[in-house]
């Protein structure tokens, strides 16, 4: 039999078969170094399968979180299987079973994992689940916070500058771009993370209700205060009170609010006595506050005491590598909730990464969660992709080709398509194997248009 063929099969068949195993498939070698992996990478840890290949272990590991634990350093130690329960970066539950091939001498030669989903029955001839800290790699559990691009990565390092102080911090960025996922970060990981993380949303609140609400009321203060009754302040002793959409805080109350965050006190509504508030606040707008101010729609003085940390998210389409993780994030998640085991090709992928979502996360959340339910076929297509997807797509493609002779608008288009691939992969490699073009090509077109943006 010809060697490039297995079973009357080339290899390349070959190939594409173990490419679309629901099981992850991966091969190291004998020091850390992976030669495959299969396209299931793409769901657990929201990687392309170009992009795992090209990963170092230990940057998979420490930098972007791909599981909280490794069963690898183990394998290479005891060289005899190893399975381990883990969660992925994306928050799917797997088991992984390492087996090492060894060589005629009896050294690990290749190292051959395969990871399943919420595995919990049978019997595996493996060594015992790892515990120890010499058996495995401790990592910080995998938060919600789910990101690869670099300007993700300057937000969620501000927020963990900032989680251990007691100042309040402000948290900038369009609606659904994740602010309020970086509060509940911030507290997490802050010194008050066991103490209550309590919200309020500031433009559901009643404005004659908004005192009471977060400062509580005696007996007998208004009409139908029958009892005494704690505020959401109250509520939040000890913890984070998070002012979510703070720009809708009525006039009347910026004062009140003011003296509470400053003098860290309060007092209820009807009582002559005030109250201690060991709170921290951290705040969200999506609204610029500053144009507010200067409007006169919000006090000077409160911006400037809720602005002594700010932290802007920026909006899904300038993070467009946060696309593809966000994805496999929703469809586990979705999936799970919903008993169903979805995932997207490669072509509503890409064009997914190219709509301008407006609505960012919580607008992909929604759609997700929309295809997983809606969607019979286990494989998402562009078909099934509502049309505001290709709207938006067509729009764009619209306003690059549109006007000008030919050669410009293809010179725009190419334009487009490298900076778009840029944003998405990185790497000149990885640019250049989505585009079909040689490293040297991408790295030269790269700089050409890259140059032109600064």
């Amino acid at each position: 039999m010809d060697k490039t063929e297995i079973f009357g099969m080339d290899f390349s068949t070959f190939v594409r078969l173990i490419d679309n195993l629901h099981d992850e498939i991966i091969i190291y070698d004998n020091n850390y170094r992976m030669l495959y992996v299969n396209k299931a990478c793409e769901r657990h840890y929201g990687f392309t399968q170009a992009e795992m290949i090209g990963l170092p272990f230990w940057e998979v590991v420490k930098k972007h979180r791909a599981w909280d634990r490794s069963v690898l350093p183990a394998v290479y130690k005891y060289k005899c299987p190893v399975k381990q329960e883990q969660k992925t970066y994306l928050g799917l539950d797997i088991l992984s079973i390492a087996t090492p091939v060894l060589d005629p001498n009896g050294n690990v030669e290749y190292v051959l994992f395969s990871i399943r989903d919420n595995y919990h029955e049978g019997k595996i001839p493996c060594r015992d689940e790892l515990t120890t800290e010499q058996d495995v790699i401790e990592n910080a559990p995998p938060s919600d916070l789910v990101y690869h691009s670099r300007l993700m990565e300057i937000a969620v390092e501000s927020a963990r500058k900032v989680a251990d102080i007691s100042s309040p911090c402000l948290l900038l960025g369009e609606s659904g771009c994740g602010k309020s996922l970086l509060a509940k970060y911030i507290h997490s990981t802050g010194k008050r993370a066991e103490k209550p993380f309590v919200v309020v949303n500031c433009a559901a609140i009643p404005q004659h209700l908004f005192e009471s609400e977060l400062f509580g009321h005696v007996r007998g203060a208004f009409s139908g205060a029958v009892q005494k009754r704690g505020g959401l302040f109250a509520k939040a002793e000890g913890g984070t009170l998070f002012l979510d959409e703070i720009s809708e805080l009525p006039l009347s109350m910026q004062p009140k609010i003011l003296h509470a965050v400053q003098e860290r006190e309060y007092r209820p509504v009807g009582s002559s006595q005030t109250v201690t508030a060991n709170v921290r606040i951290l705040a969200a707008s999506n609204k610029n506050l500053e144009h507010m101010v200067h409007s006169g729609a919000f006090r000077q003085d409160l911006f400037f005491r809720l602005n002594v940390f700010d932290i802007l998210i920026p909006p899904l389409r300038e993070r467009r590598r946060d696309i593809v993780p966000l994805l496999s994030h929703f469809l586990n998640r979705f999936g799970k909730q919903h008993g169903r085991s979805c995932r997207l090709s490669s072509d509503a992928q890409t064009l997914l990464c190219q709509y301008s979502w407006p609505g960012n996360i919580r607008e992909l959340a929604h759609l997700v969660e929309r295809l997983v339910v809606t969607v019979d076929a286990e494989v998402i297509t562009v078909d099934h992709l509502p049309a505001s997807i290709y709207a938006t797509s067509a729009q764009a493609v619209s306003s690059v080709m549109g006007g000008g002779a030919l050669d410009e608008s293809l010179a725009a288009m190419e334009r487009k398509l490298v900076l778009d691939a840029h944003a998405i992969h990185g790497s000149t490699r990885k640019v250049a194997a989505s585009l079909g073009i040689s490293q040297t090509r991408a790295s030269r077109l790269i700089k050409k248009y890259a140059s032109r943006l600064k």
